[in-house]
């Protein structure tokens, strides 16, 4: 054990309060810690203190007979330690005076490994005792198994997962109240490196692949790392690691690769290894490598490789393998191509241009490979621009443009080159250099009367590719232009202005008659409506002298005309003015209109008027006025007629 690195400090503590008493030492294996007051062992069945397993003394509800000194003693089988002594005073009496909720520690942030206990410590005071409460940062409920509350509110848990890692809170909580106090602190749980596949020993034929599978689980997730036969695995362009060093991959195994492969997985919480075998088979009799292997460039996309048999035991051979891989590519890239036995060349197509290939046979028997032959590396061709898609359309009667469109399937290339000529030379015109972003050219001067040929084509620093060649006539457009001549489209614009002026102004006119003439029919219709009603009044009235007219009123037959009449006299003498003054009485009735004197005679029981239509320049008046047939009055005579009044004239 070593010496303590934390001892126990003295402490005043009011009556009804917490003390806590810390100290730590590290020993191998762990040392046991025990309490000692005034050099006598802790009651631990008190309920009021309580031993943490870290070397924490907790003393609640403290009281006089609490005071004393404390010191701890440290225990394993190497040896027995006591660290120094440390006094608790108890002051004065319980108070009843109210304090907010305090924590006075909280818990600390632990790292430790699957199932390992952890302890979360957590002390409060408060006047009302507060209540502890303890929950998940992250709101995950804290469970049931496992979990242990020691003394008055520190957290124990047991047998510890990863699923435990978090952050834990302590409250204090007033009673009855949402008065509180927190503190938090981090767990965070380990898992050393385990396995969950191991490698496995294999055997593989010279020649072929093995491969060796590792996986490992750990929090945090744990590293690999392979050895061979106790020696860190160097890798190379035939041993390849892959997936986070999980795969190991050894190509084109040979003899020397017969060896031990440990796969060590380790992290902060353990290690853990596991080996396998490689055990390379190797047959007697088996083929040499094949012989003067060559590579010759056909295309930009083919290259022929060509070899030799082997020199030794050639009898067995079933066929050869070739392998082919990019120069750049790593080796897990290459591809093989079979080929028979009487076979000593293939040609190899589809390849890349400008583009550096590795090639090696190998010889095949029922038995097994023979060993690789020498590599030989080989560029293929640099590739021309395909043929560029080629479009012409006719500008004018001396001009064109040729456009065509950019395409990756032209490849790289620096530029175009275009040509044109007339079809009855042999010389071209050109080349007309182009940067490989222009897509469009005007060719103008040309000669209407002659047919022009247009080539383009693509360029690049293997070479010319192939072209694209269209034929121009411009006969055609000079001949449309004879036929139809261009407009003037400023003059026709204008006659449309004009013609559309024309209409607008026509149409408000033709508007504007035909409004004039319906207010005109109205108004005529209005007036002639109102002479026709004025005569029909007229004729259901009786004629007086003019000379009574603005004296007397109008007496007609019945007594409901009689007051109608009354109340619109004004009126009717204005329209008997307007009738006369269209319709004027002849010379007769005015000299009869002039001896005839106003009569009233009792009221009729019948009135009959006959109206008749005649022919203006015949028309006249005419009023029937029947005898009146007075009743007689029983036992009288006849009554005799008022003063003045005689039977009414007829006109």
């Amino acid at each position: 054990m070593s010496d303590f690195h934390i001892h126990p400090q003295n402490a005043v503590v009011e009556e009804g309060g917490v003390a806590r008493f810390q100290c730590q030492i590290h020993g191998l294996p762990e040392p046991v810690i025990l309490w000692h007051k005034n050099s006598m062992p802790v009651n631990t069945d008190n309920e009021r203190y309580t031993l943490l397993p870290k070397g924490v003394l907790q003393i609640t509800g403290l009281r006089a007979e609490d005071s004393g000194i404390f010191h701890c003693v440290a225990t394993n089988i190497a040896n027995v330690k006591f660290s120094r002594e440390a006094r608790l005073t108890v002051s004065g009496s319980h108070s009843t005076v109210y304090k907010d909720p305090m924590i006075l520690v909280g818990p600390e942030n632990l790292t430790l490994t699957v199932h390992q206990t952890a302890v979360l410590e957590c002390i409060a005071t408060g006047n009302p005792r507060p209540i502890v409460s303890w929950s998940r940062l992250d709101g995950r409920p804290i469970g049931v198994e496992g979990i242990q509350v020691l003394g008055t509110g520190n957290l124990m848990i047991s047998d510890l997962t990863v699923q435990h890692s978090g952050i834990y809170v302590c409250a204090a909580n007033k009673p009855g109240t949402r008065v509180r106090r927190t503190a938090q602190g981090s767990l965070v749980v380990q898992a050393p490196a385990e396995f969950v596949q191991h490698p496995q020993s294999i055997s593989r034929p010279v020649g072929t692949t093995a491969i060796f599978t590792c996986v490992a689980q750990g929090e945090p997730p744990p590293q690999i790392t392979w050895l061979r036969n106790g020696q860190i695995l160097e890798t190379s362009d035939h041993i390849k690691l892959k997936n986070n060093n999980s795969t190991l991959s050894i190509y084109g195994i040979n003899q020397t690769d017969e060896a031990i492969y440990q796969c060590l997985a380790e992290n902060s919480a353990g290690s853990t290894q596991a080996s396998a075998r490689l055990t390379v088979l190797w047959a007697d009799g088996l083929p040499s490598p094949p012989q003067a292997v060559r590579a010759e460039t056909v295309s930009a996309t083919t290259i022929q490789v060509s070899w030799e048999k082997p020199l030794q035991n050639t009898k067995e051979i079933i066929g050869y393998v070739l392998h082919i891989r990019k120069a750049a590519d790593p080796v897990e890239m290459e591809y093989q191509e079979a080929v028979s036995k009487s076979t000593f060349q293939q040609l190899v197509t589809d390849l890349e241009p400008s583009t550096s290939y590795s090639f090696y046979i190998k010889a095949y028997t029922s038995r097994g490979a023979s060993k690789a032959s020498e590599v030989t590396v080989v560029s293929t061709l640099g590739e021309v621009p395909a043929m560029p898609s080629l479009f012409i359309k006719v500008i004018n009667s001396t001009a064109v443009q040729a456009t065509w469109e950019p395409s990756i399937k032209l490849g790289q290339h620096e530029g175009f080159k275009l040509y044109y000529r007339k079809v009855h030379l042999a010389q071209y015109t050109g080349p007309v250099l182009l940067a490989s972003n222009v897509t469009a050219y005007n060719i103008t001067h040309l000669d209407a009367s002659v047919v022009y040929e247009v080539k383009l084509l693509a360029y690049n620093q293997h070479g010319d590719g192939d072209s694209t060649v269209r034929f121009v006539s411009l006969r055609e457009t000079v001949e449309r232009t004879v036929l139809n001549p261009p407009c003037d489209c400023m003059k026709d614009e204008q006659s449309n202005k004009t013609s559309t002026t024309g209409i607008i102004i026509g149409i408000h006119i033709g508007v504007t008659c035909i409004i004039f003439c319906i207010l005109f029919l109205m108004f005529g219709y209005r007036g002639r409506l109102l002479m026709c009603k004025n005569v029909q009044e007229q004729l259901s009235t009786p004629q007086i002298p003019r000379s009574q007219r603005s004296t007397a009123g109008l007496v007609l037959n019945g007594a409901a005309r009689r007051d109608r009449d009354d109340r619109d006299l004004n009126g009717k003498q204005l329209d008997m003015n307007e009738l006369e003054r269209l319709f004027p009485a002849s010379p007769s009735q005015e000299q009869q209109d002039k001896g005839m004197t106003p009569a009233h005679s009792p009221p009729a029981p019948h009135d009959d008027t006959q109206i008749s239509t005649l022919p203006l320049d015949e028309f006249s008046i005419m009023e029937e006025q029947p005898e009146p047939f007075p009743k007689a009055p029983r036992g009288g005579s006849p009554p005799a007629p008022a003063p003045g009044h005689g039977p009414a004239n007829e006109g």
